[in-house]
């Protein structure tokens, strides 16, 4: 099956959302090439980059999965398709 890759952003409002949201990227790990999370204290929210390599319909449910958590705010990006 073709896959491809995609970077999904991840903003999380509150802490207490971070637990369901590792379960989810614990549950579509065989997908991720890389993740990284970063604490912005001042502003009292996470940020987290998580590159996956997945056929589209799986990248499309893990972001619609994650976007549905409560505090939590998604964004998916792709690289441009060669021509």
């Amino acid at each position: 099956m073709e896959t491809r890759v995609a970077l999904i952003g991840i903003i999380v409002g509150k802490r207490e959302a971070t637990t369901q949201l590792n379960e989810l990227l614990h549950e579509y790990g065989q997908y991720i090439v890389g993740r990284m999370g970063v604490p912005y204290r001042d502003k009292d929210i996470h940020v987290i980059s998580v590159i996956v390599d997945a056929p589209q319909d799986i990248v499309s449910a893990l972001s619609g999965k994650l976007g549905m958590l409560p505090d939590v705010s998604t964004k998916t990006i792709y690289p441009p398709l060669p021509q």
